[in-house]
Formats: structure tokens, C-alpha cells, sequence
């Protein structure tokens, strides 16, 4: 099973749309999915379920969300609970429900991450809670990959579930912002990955948990084309996609990629640059589909059906990519 996180130090560069897209073209290509909701924002959830059934599960009813999956550990009754919840989406799909009361335990978690360094058994139990949610629920549904949808800040929560995850992908939109999201972004997974190998040193004997590796791999970047402006020209996109190659090179590889070409850079590791299919959003969260599955009754009719069409071409080449740099193994 892998773990794959989308994140960038950015918003607005369609993070959750991705994940949720590439859920559904996961299960399409026959792998077993949970879509886990780390993001505090809880939109992935919304884009997945309707208001009436977030409710239940926000009241306890069938079924309970990541943030109350995690509260006995933060209320000091226990653990994290055994059996998560995985909420069905289809057989093959299964979603980690999010909850805005995820963005209270922020403080918590930073003050458990200090305390780690002290051999702390709590500290533990807390830093890695989403790792093991994660792991129970992977083992339970038998998943092949774990989507992870994190927040776009840098902060405690954001990186406990990167953590949690074996390799991380980067939304970006053509513009400056998302560069110096990378300029933040690969300096903080090194600062994180040095952090938590202290960590792992003082993990205090007897504490019978699993440790993530915390590898949280960077393995390439996807450009999301929006519909361009009339204040914002086409060559202005080009400039910023231009310039990404080196500033992933500089920023997220640390120099490793020393001696590449831009184009090298490009080749190996732009997993994707993909439109905005900006006639098909609205239809989406009305439909609870997937763009690429839209049919004309839900309102993707006429010359819409040729953009489905190429949506999903699309899409299963990006899945396709990312099933190959982060080695999953074929579907069973």
C-alpha cells in the first residue's frame, strides 16, 4: 500500500479536486482507494457526500469522522479507536470523512511534537494518530493506495499527515504564488524529514506503536491550466511554467537535480500539465461524479461529451504516472 499526499504551500490550485478526481480514476483502473480528509477545511468530504449525510456522521450516526476517530487520544481517554470508519462510496472507494473540528487540535499537536524529543509516549500516540488511522484503515478496506488531501499551510496538523504519507505530489497553478509555494514547500519537507529521523531516536522502550518512515518523497508536480483572463495573457502562463523546471529543481529536489536540462526536469518530473475544465465544474458536486464520467443527463450534453471524453483520457494518464513514480504494485 502507498500513501500519497497532494499539498502545496498555495491554495487555489484545485488540491481536492485533484484528489477527488484521482480517486474515482484509481477505482476506475481497478485499485482498491481510501481518500483520507486531512485537510481541516473538509471540502474533499463535501465534494464526496451531501450535507445531510456529513450531519449523520458529524452526529455519530453509522459511521464517524477522522476528528472523532482521533478524540479519545486528545480527550485522554484512550487511543485512537480501532475500527475507523470508512465511509462506502463505491466498492472499490472508500473516504476518510473530514471535520472542521479537525482545526482544533492544532496546539496539541505542536506541543506533542516538542514533547517527542523528550521520549514522551503520548507525544507519540498523538504525532503519528494520523499515520495509524491511516494504516487500520488501509489493512481493513485492503487498499492499494491511500489519497491523502492536507491543508495548504505549514502548520502542526499539515505535518503529522505528511508524516503519515510515503510520497507527495504538487498542484501548482501558472503563476508567481505557486512558485514561492515551492520555495517554501521543499525546505520545509527536508526541515520535517530531519525532524522527525531525531524523533524516531527517542522513541522511549515499550511503546508498542508503529512509527511512519516519514519519506514524504517528492515525486513530481501537476500544472492546472484555468481559464485565462483578459488581465492575465497567455504568455504570462508561459513565463511561470517556464520558469517552474528550475524552481522545483532548486527548491523541492535540494539541488539533486544538478546537471538536468529544464526539459529533463520537465520530462521526469511534470507528471501533468491539465486544463481547468471549467464548463463541467458546477455539474460535478451536483451529480457527486467525477468530470470524466458525466453523462448527458447530468447535464454534460452535446459538445460537452467529447470534453468528458478528453477529461478522462487525461486523467488515467496522470494516474497512470503517478502509479509509476511512486512504484505501486498492480491491482490484485
Amino acid at each position: 500500500m502507498k500513501t500519497i499526499a497532494l499539498f502545496n504551500n498555495k491554495g487555489r490550485v484545485v488540491k481536492t479536486s485533484l484528489v477527488y478526481h484521482l480517486a474515482w480514476m484509481f477505482s476506475e483502473m481497478r485499485y482498491r482507494i481510501i481518500a483520507a480528509d486531512l485537510d481541516p477545511q473538509a471540502n474533499l468530504s463535501r465534494m464526496f457526500l451531501d450535507k445531510k449525510r456529513l450531519e449523520e456522521l458529524k452526529n455519530g450516526k453509522d459511521g464517524r469522522t477522522i476528528d472523532q476517530e482521533i478524540d479519545p487520544l486528545f480527550e485522554g481517554m484512550g487511543d485512537i479507536r480501532q475500527q475507523p470508519h470508512i465511509e462506502a462510496v463505491d466498492d472499490r472507494l472508500g473516504l476518510l470523512v473530514g471535520d472542521l473540528s479537525l482545526a482544533r487540535r492544532e496546539d496539541d499537536f505542536v506541543n506533542e511534537w516538542t514533547k517527542c524529543l523528550e521520549g514522551d509516549k503520548r507525544a507519540f500516540r498523538v504525532t503519528t494518530a494520523f499515520f495509524r488511522l491511516i494504516s487500520r484503515a488501509a489493512e481493513s478496506f485492503a487498499a492499494d493506495i491511500v489519497l491523502v488531501d492536507v491543508g495548504s499551510d505549514l502548520g502542526a496538523i499539515t505535518r503529522s499527515a505528511l508524516i503519515a504519507s510515503d510520497c507527495v505530489v504538487l498542484p501548482l497553478a501558472p503563476d508567481m504564488f505557486s512558485l514561492q509555494g515551492l520555495q517554501n514547500v521543499g525546505p520545509t519537507l527536508k526541515s520535517w524529514r530531519k525532524d522527525w529521523q531525531q524523533r524516531i531516536e527517542r522513541k522511549p522502550p515499550g511503546l508498542a506503536i508503529e512509527l511512519p518512515a516519514g519519506a514524504m518523497a517528492p515525486k513530481g508536480y501537476i500544472i492546472m491550466h484555468k481559464a485565462v483572463r483578459f488581465y492575465r495573457p497567455v504568455q504570462d502562463y508561459d513565463r511561470w511554467i517556464a520558469e517552474t523546471p528550475r524552481a522545483y529543481k532548486d527548491y523541492v529536489l535540494n539541488g539533486s537535480g544538478a546537471g538536468s536540462s529544464d526539459d529533463e526536469i520537465t520530462n521526469q518530473h511534470c507528471l501533468a500539465q491539465l486544463k481547468y475544465y471549467h464548463p463541467l465544474i458546477p455539474l460535478v458536486r451536483e451529480a457527486r461524479k467525477p468530470m470524466f464520467m458525466l453523462k448527458p443527463g447530468d447535464g454534460a450534453a452535446g459538445s460537452q461529451q467529447s470534453t468528458v471524453h478528453d477529461c478522462y483520457k487525461h486523467f488515467k494518464k496522470l494516474a497512470e504516472r503517478i502509479i509509476s513514480v511512486c512504484n505501486v504494485s498492480a491491482p490484485e
